[in-house]
């Protein structure tokens, strides 16, 4: 039995994607349904299927760190980053009053920085001798433990690698860090950038779409990779004066083990997840303004999505963003997680860019117009492979 827990303020949030370098530019491209997949410039590679790329420079990121040279860490961390300091700002926190308190920091990725050096294994398998600063810039990239370090933190660390749920359970787990006091202030989230090698891996296995992609559509033909970071500022209840954006409510996880690669099919792990997400927040489905779908559209996955939402949400709005910022991978949860609650806050939602025909074998259609919502709770669900599958359930402070 699952006991309700206490909620975790959120006093901040930021994100970069490739529909935009903060929170702010990210909602208008939602909102306009703005859609730029373009063949990928980071790798050569033989088939040209687009994708969501993150256009900044490196020096970008270096901006809110005075001091701190940022070249020598991977696009991960650097992408991190931006969405870090971003999110500091939001929460009134300076970077360098940081080091007084006990802040943890918890990040998702798919990989992290281990397939960013495609062009190192690529000499070394030839019997060349490729520049070994390669392996520094990766022995010091991992994603947490870099923000630890730059940011002078002195609580828990921790890196999550859950395949593509690894954003949301970050935030999960660093929710649990707040309520069990094992640190004052957590920066949470997910960052991934992309990798050739997963490019490739995603191709191999037939995910990939010619063109830009469609959740949940009839002519859905599988998905676009994206890059980017979502971060939250998570803070114990009352710790600050200062109203919170909003709180982490409830968090679930399961794994229904049915696949490798495929969610089961009547979304069984999502249950499962829900169930756990709604006895922590105390919460029952009829609270839920509406759905952050994980709309890959690719046709398992947003057939087993759909099941869930027949199954436990009849009625209830669903929305899929991906059709703006590609599949981020392991920063997806996260991002998506910063798209809820500020849609939340704001009481609108985004048309579901990509969508336009309603596929009658799913029976159903994620929100095509601008729509109003009045509530005040959200879910964003995550499906990842391995058959994992993750809930958190956010609540917003309504913005004036």
């Amino acid at each position: 039995m699952i006991a309700r827990a206490d909620p975790v303020s959120i006093s901040g949030m930021g994100c970069v994607t490739a529909a935009g370098r903060n929170l702010a530019e990210n909602l208008a491209s939602l909102d306009k349904g703005l859609r730029a997949p373009r063949p990928p410039v980071l790798f050569r590679t033989e088939k040209r299927y687009p994708v969501f790329m993150c256009g900044l420079p490196a020096s970008e990121a270096c901006a809110g760190l005075p001091g701190q040279d940022l070249s020598g860490y991977s696009r991960t961390v650097r992408l991190a980053v931006i969405a870090v300091l971003e999110a500091l700002a939001d929460a009134d926190m300076a970077p360098e009053s940081l080091a007084s308190l006990r802040v943890g920091v918890c990040l998702g990725t798919s990989v992290g920085t281990a397939l960013e050096f495609f062009d190192y294994y690529r000499e070394d398998r030839a019997g060349r001798t490729p520049d070994i600063e390669v392996i520094h810039r990766y022995l010091i990239s991992n994603p947490s433990l870099a923000l630890a370090k730059l940011f002078n933190l002195t609580g828990p660390v921790q890196t999550i690698a859950n395949a593509c749920s690894s954003g949301a359970d970050a935030i999960g787990v660093a929710a649990r860090w707040i309520r069990d006091g094992l640190c004052d202030v957590a920066l949470c989230g997910g960052t991934d950038a992309l990798a050739q090698i997963i490019y490739y891996g995603f191709s191999s296995l037939q995910l990939l779409s010619p063109e830009p992609c469609r959740p949940f559509d009839r002519k859905r033909s599988g998905l676009n990779l994206g890059e980017g970071a979502g971060i939250m500022v998570l803070e114990a209840e009352g710790r600050r004066k200062r109203a919170p954006l909003g709180r982490v409510r409830g968090y679930g996880t399961a794994t229904d083990a049915y696949h490798l690669t495929a969610p089961h099919p009547e979304a069984r792990g999502l249950v499962k997840a829900l169930e756990q997400a709604l006895a922590q927040a105390g919460a029952a489905g009829r609270d839920i303004a509406f759905i952050n779908a994980h709309g890959t559209a690719t046709p398992t996955n947003d057939a087993a999505e759909a099941a869930f939402f027949q199954r436990c949400f009849p009625g209830t709005p669903f929305l899929a963003t991906k059709g703006c910022t590609g599949h981020t991978l392991g920063a997806a949860g996260a991002i998506e997680a910063v798209f809820t609650l500020a849609h939340l806050r704001r009481g609108r939602l985004p048309p579901s860019a990509g969508f336009s025909e309603i596929d009658p074998v799913l029976g159903l259609s994620p929100v095509n117009k601008a729509e109003a919502i009045d509530k005040t709770l959200a879910m964003t669900q995550s499906l990842a492979f391995g058959g994992n599958n993750s809930i958190l359930l956010l609540e917003a402070e309504r913005a004036e």
